[in-house]
């Protein structure tokens, strides 16, 4: 029986768009978990709750989804011309390991504003009222995001007017831009991995369906909804609750992995459950959000469904909307045909709470598609502040 008392880690709880995490200062981190490895993996598992059997996070600050066992490392940044070093850990709920392959897109939001809570950025940068621009290196992914993050008497203003599906109050508007966010060449290849818009994928147990498989924000494998018997309306209940349905959608996203080449055996997608995403699309139509608003179909140009950590999510991680609006604007993608083709440079979509418009800057050079940014708007606040305890032999 373990008697060692609980330490306590100075910890932030935020919400950044549509999730919730603890954040970190990279220098209030126990010295053992400063740097990657089994510690740092430990003292975040024991912080979210995880791994938990009964999948509940009853003890922990995890909330027994995928949108909320997060955690998220900042630091100065040791990148030239970046102002702060973003790390950000998915921790799964039922299964002992933590995922460092992709970004959160809406905990950038929330990286931005605690950039300047956690005094990590030069006052001289920060104007008393106005715009504070911040430049993040998000260092799971190697890649810069610039959020632009309302500031009101020198601090961040959190509060506004700004509605986003999926979060029930309103808050202060953070503007996010994710610079150049292909690979670029880096693991799993280029924007589209495979060299092409649409891929034939063979899935076993599913048969050959068509895929764009794309890294934007983060790799993410595109289906068409009708071709896998669903029309895009589905909320969470019609396929979290589907075993059969969950296993497909496992099946297929680890057939993109292994054509994308992030993976080389299918039984290393047991531990890299955060990339990449399996999302389904289809044209609009009618249907009720889980708020219970109608959604019509001349509000939005498309309608996605998105899967993280193998459930579908309640609304749309950020990243994946990257990947929504890059795909968008290229023309012959599933995403690009499921909005009625042709160039575009923003797309509004809708997704189980709601309506997210997202923009990207895609063009076409020597034959090859490149991406220059994409933008969206996300808001974030704190929701307590002080210190997590953990039990100090948990690490």
């Amino acid at each position: 029986m373990s008697t060692a008392p609980q330490i306590r880690i100075p910890a932030t709880y935020m919400r950044g768009g549509t999730s919730k995490g603890v954040f970190f200062r990279l220098d209030d981190l126990p010295e053992s978990c400063r740097v990657p490895g089994q510690a740092r993996d430990r003292l975040f598992q024991r912080v979210i709750g995880s791994p938990d059997p009964y999948a509940t996070h009853i003890d922990g600050m995890g909330g027994a989804t995928s949108s909320t066992s997060k955690c998220v490392i900042l630091s100065h940044s040791t990148r030239p011309d970046h102002d702060v070093d973003y790390l950000y850990g998915q921790v799964s709920i039922d299964k002992d390991f933590v995922d460092w392959s992709g970004n959160c897109g809406n905990l950038s939001t929330a990286a931005g504003a605690f950039a300047l809570h956690a005094g990590l950025m030069d006052p001289a940068r920060i104007p008393h009222d106005g715009i504070c621009v911040v430049k993040i290196w998000q260092a799971n992914i190697g890649k810069t995001i610039i959020a632009h993050v309302p500031v009101r008497a020198g601090q961040v203003q959190e509060t506004g007017d700004f509605e986003l599906d999926g979060v029930s109050f309103p808050a202060a508007e953070i503007v996010l831009e994710f610079v150049e966010p292909s690979d670029d060449g880096e693991e799993g290849g280029a924007l589209f991995p495979t060299g092409r818009p649409v891929d034939d994928l063979e899935v076993p147990g599913v048969g050959c369906i068509k895929a764009t498989m794309i890294s934007a924000g983060i790799p993410t494998v595109f289906v068409n909804a009708a071709e896998i018997g669903y029309t895009g309306t589905e909320l969470r209940e019609a396929i979290n609750g589907d075993p059969a349905a969950l296993a497909r959608f496992e099946a297929i996203r680890v057939a993109g992995a292994l054509r994308m080449g992030l993976i080389k055996t299918p039984e290393e997608a047991a531990t890299r459950q955060h990339t990449p995403k399996i999302a389904f699309v289809a044209p609009p139509r009618d249907y009720i959000a889980s708020s219970g608003r109608p959604i019509r179909a001349n509000e939005v140009d498309l309608l996605v469904r998105a899967l993280s950590m193998g459930k579908l999510h309640h609304a749309m991680m950020g990243t994946a909307a990257v990947a929504i609006g890059t795909a968008a604007a290229i023309p012959g993608t599933l995403v690009n045909l499921a909005a009625g083709g042709g160039e575009r440079t923003a797309v509004r979509f809708g997704h189980p709470s709601g309506t997210l418009r997202v923009g990207a800057e895609a063009r076409l050079v020597d034959g090859t598609w490149t991406v220059t940014k994409a933008i969206m708007s996300r808001s974030a606040r704190i929701l307590m502040e002080g210190w997590v305890r953990v039990p100090g032999d948990a690490f």
